[in-house]
C-alpha cells in the first residue's frame, strides 16, 4: 500500500487534489534521517471543504506508518489553539483536532514526530480560514455530484481513517444506534459533516438500509463529499446451484438508469419455476421479488399477439443524492458482495493487518455484510480484536466484534465467495468513461497491489486459525481467550434482545399475524417478516454457541497458539477451561421485556442450554417468551398470550432440519 504513498523528503507541501486534501513533506525534512523521510509520509485534510469562521474547523492528518506524534492546531496569532496526542491505532494511523470557532486568517496543522533514533522536525500544514461564507461547492445541472477527483490509496487511508472516526468508541462499550443517519448527524463523529457547505447534512431521509446498502451507502457517502468516483452492480443471488453474477454496472455519471432490469440467470430460474402458460392467474417476478425476494405478485392476464401492450413509464430520474442512495438501495444485496470475478464490486484481500483496515467489507457466505471499522491491537495478553459494525433489517446499526460466532466462513460454490473484501477501485479510461479495475490490473497497480486469492484457497478452520495470528501475533492466556469468546457471545445474545423487542412492539400495534415466506426465502425477503423474524440471526446464534461450548477443544486442537503455564499440561488446561465456562456463563445476565410489560432476566447460560429451542424461535407471531424458550407451563412463560398460526408452526418443524444441521439452505 505504500508504494503509491511515497513522498521525497526535499519536496514541498503540494496539492493532490485542488481544493480538496494536501500531502505534507515538509521543506525542513530534507536534512533529516532516513527515518523522518519516512515519518514524513503523512496526510492533511481539513474541513470544511473551504473553512471559515463560521463552522468548526476540523483536521484529520494520517500516517501509514506507526509513528508516534502530537498534532497542534496553531491560531493566525501564534498560539496553540488545540493539542491532540491520541493516534488512532491503523494502518492507516490518524489524528483528529477541532475548533469550534476558528478566527480569520492563516491557521498551521503541525504534527510533531517523535522518533527513538531521531530528532524530527514538525510537519506543518496552512490552512487558510475566510471572514466570509464561502459559496458552495457547486453540482452540474443534471448530475449528484461532480467526480472531480480520482480513487488512490491515499483517498483509500482517508475512507479507512473516517470510518473509524465514525465509530469510534472503547472496545467494551455497546455502541448501536436505531438508524443510521443518526451516526452521520453526529459532527462529533461526522469529520465530513457539512463538509461540501451546502447544509447537506439537514437533509432528511427515511432510509433504513439494510446490510449490503450499509456499506454501499457509506461509500457513497464518502465519495460524495469527496467528488470522487461511485458505481454499483445489477446480480443476481445466486440461483439453482449457481453463484451470484454480476450483469450491469451503473456509475453516478449516468443515474438516469435507476431501475435495471432483472439479471438474466434470476430471470430464467423464476421463470422456469412458473406454471405454464396460458392460465389466467400466472405469476411473474415483480421487480421488487427480484431484488429483495419478496412474494410475487398477480400478473395481468396473458394477451393474444394483436393485443395492444401498454408501454412502462420510463424511470424516475434522481434529483439529489438522497434519492439516487434510494435507487442504489433498491438495486444492491448480498449477491453483489458474495460475487467473486471481475464484474463484481469488490475484490478479496489478504489476510494481514495492513489489507484489513476499516473500509474493509465482510461477505458471510450465509447472506450477510459487514463492515471493519477498528483494529485494537493486543496488549498485556489481552487477545486483539477487529471491530465491526452492521445493519438489520429492521434499520438498526450495531457495533460488534470479529469472532466465529458472526463472521461465518465456508466454501460452497452456489453461495458465491466470502471473506474479506475491498471495494474495486474506479478509474477512468482513455476516452474519460469510468470504469473498475480487474482483479490482475489491481494486483499490478501500483497505487494498490492488494489483491490476493488467499481466502479462496483456505479451509474455514485455517481461515479462522489465520485471523486469530492477525489480531494476536503473541501466546494468548487461554482463560482470557475463552472469556473473550463468551464476551463476544453475549454481545450477540444483547443484539437479539433488541430484535425480539422491536418485533414485541411492532407485534403489539397490528391485528394479524405477519406473513411467513416459504421455504429458504424465510431468510431473505421484505416486509414485516424481514424486520422483525430473526432466522438468520439465530442461526448465527446457534453456531456462536456451538464455538463457545466447544472452546476447550479448539484450544487442544491449537494448544501450541496459546501460553500454557509451567508445570500445566494442555489436558490441565482444558479441564480448568471446562470447569470455567459454566461459571462465566452463568455470570453474565441479560433482560428481555415479557408480554406484560415486566422484565424476565435470564443468564447467558439459560440461553445456552436453551440452544434446541431457538430452532424454532424466530416467529415474530409467537409471543416473546416463546422467541426466548420460555418452557411451557412455567412462571417464565405465564404472560404469553400470542402463538404462530398452527400452518406457520408446521413449516418451521419442517425447516427445523435446517438449525439443527447448521445447514443454511440454497435457493432452488
Amino acid at each position: 500500500m505504500l508504494l503509491g504513498r511515497r513522498i521525497a523528503a526535499a519536496t514541498t507541501a503540494f496539492t493532490l487534489i485542488a481544493g480538496g486534501f494536501f500531502s505534507v513533506a515538509g521543506s525542513a525534512a530534507a536534512a533529516a534521517p532516513d527515518s523522518c523521510a519516512e515519518a514524513a509520509e503523512v496526510t492533511v485534510l481539513p474541513s470544511p471543504l473551504a473553512p471559515w469562521t463560521g463552522a468548526p474547523l476540523r483536521v484529520m492528518v494520517i500516517a501509514e506508518k506507526p509513528v508516534e506524534g502530537t498534532l497542534s492546531l496553531i491560531a493566525p496569532d501564534g498560539k496553540v489553539a488545540v493539542k491532540s496526542t491520541d493516534r488512532h491505532e491503523g494502518p492507516p494511523y490518524s489524528w483528529f483536532a477541532e475548533v469550534a470557532a476558528p478566527a480569520a486568517g492563516t491557521w498551521r496543522a503541525t504534527l510533531e514526530v517523535g522518533h527513538a533514533s531521531a530528532d524530527c522536525s514538525p510537519l506543518t500544514r496552512d490552512i487558510s480560514v475566510s471572514a466570509h461564507k464561502p459559496e458552495p461547492v457547486r453540482i452540474p445541472a443534471g448530475s449528484i455530484w461532480q467526480a472531480r477527483n480520482s480513487w488512490s490509496t491515499t483517498n483509500e487511508a482517508l475512507f479507512s481513517a473516517w470510518i473509524e472516526k465514525l465509530f469510534d468508541a472503547p472496545p467494551d462499550q455497546d455502541l448501536n444506534w436505531k438508524v443510521w443517519y443518526e451516526v452521520l448527524r453526529d459532527p462529533s463523529r461526522n469529520f465530513l459533516y457539512n463538509y461540501l457547505g451546502r447544509n447537506e447534512d439537514h437533509t432528511q431521509t427515511g432510509l433504513r438500509p439494510d446490510c449490503a446498502d450499509f456499506v454501499y451507502f457509506l461509500r457513497a457517502y464518502f465519495a460524495f463529499k469527496m467528488g470522487l468516483p461511485f458505481g454499483y452492480s445489477n446480480c443476481s443471488r445466486g440461483f439453482g446451484g449457481r453463484p451470484p453474477k454480476c450483469y450491469q454496472w451503473f456509475d453516478v455519471e449516468h443515474p438516469e438508469v435507476t431501475r435495471p432490469p432483472p439479471p438474466p440467470e434470476q430471470a430464467d430460474a423464476q421463470a422456469a419455476a412458473a406454471p405454464p402458460a396460458p392460465q389466467p392467474e400466472q405469476r411473474t417476478p415483480s421487480l421488487l421479488r427480484l431484488f429483495s425476494g419478496a412474494q410475487d405478485q398477480p400478473a395481468a392476464p396473458a394477451t393474444t399477439p394483436a393485443a395492444k401492450t401498454k408501454t412502462p413509464p420510463p424511470p424516475k430520474r434522481p434529483t439529489n443524492f438522497g434519492e439516487y442512495l434510494r435507487d442504489v438501495g433498491d438495486v444492491v444485496h448480498t449477491g453483489a458482495v458474495r460475487a467473486g470475478d471481475d464484474n463484481s464490486d469488490f475484490y478479496i484481500v489478504p489476510l494481514t493487518k495492513e489489507a484489513l483496515r476499516p473500509g474493509t467489507v465482510y461477505a458471510d457466505p450465509y447472506g450477510h455484510v459487514l463492515m471493519l471499522v477498528r483494529r485494537v491491537p493486543e496488549a498485556d495478553g489481552t487477545p486483539g480484536v477487529f471491530l465491526a459494525v452492521d445493519a438489520e433489517p429492521d434499520g438498526s446499526i450495531t457495533r460488534k466484534r470479529f469472532w466465529r460466532g458472526n463472521f461465518l466462513f465456508v466454501h460452497e460454490p452456489s453461495l458465491g465467495t466470502p471473506g474479506f473484501k475491498h471495494f474495486r477501485p474506479i478509474m477512468r479510461d482513455k476516452t474519460g468513461a469510468l470504469r473498475r479495475l480487474s482483479n490482475a490490473e489491481i494486483a499490478k497497480n501500483p497505487q494498490y497491489g492488494d489483491f490476493s486469492p488467499e481466502q479462496t484457497q483456505i479451509t474455514a478452520e485455517d481461515f479462522y486459525d489465520r485471523m486469530d495470528d492477525v489480531m494476536s501475533p503473541e501466546p494468548l492466556d487461554p482463560q482470557r481467550a475463552m472469556i473473550d469468546a463468551i464476551t463476544s457471545l453475549t454481545e450477540q445474545v444483547k443484539t437479539r434482545v433488541t430484535s425480539v423487542e422491536n418485533g414485541r412492539k411492532y407485534q403489539a400495534k397490528q391485528a394479524g399475524d405477519t406473513a411467513m415466506p416459504d421455504g429458504a426465502s424465510i431468510f431473505e425477503t421484505t416486509g414485516a417478516w424481514e424486520d422483525y423474524s430473526t432466522p438468520a440471526r439465530d442461526f448465527r446464534l446457534l453456531i456462536a454457541i456451538d464455538v463457545v461450548r466447544g472452546f476447550p477443544d479448539r484450544f487442544v486442537r491449537r494448544s501450541g497458539r496459546y501460553a500454557i503455564p509451567p508445570g500445566k499440561s494442555a489436558a490441565d488446561v482444558k479441564n480448568e477451561l471446562q470447569s470455567m465456562l459454566a461459571s462465566e456463563l452463568a455470570a453474565r445476565k441479560i433482560s428481555y421485556t415479557r408480554s406484560d410489560g415486566s422484565q424476565w432476566t435470564l443468564s447467558v447460560k439459560d440461553v445456552v442450554d436453551r440452544a434446541a429451542d431457538f430452532e424454532m424461535a424466530y416467529n415474530p407471531n409467537d409471543c416473546v417468551e416463546l422467541r426466548w424458550g420460555a418452557r411451557e407451563n412455567s412462571e417464565e412463560a405465564s404472560t404469553c398470550k400470542r402463538h404462530a398460526p398452527q400452518a406457520q408452526r408446521a413449516k418451521m418443524s419442517d425447516y427445523r432440519g435446517w438449525f439443527r444441521e447448521r445447514h443454511w439452505p440454497a435457493h432452488a
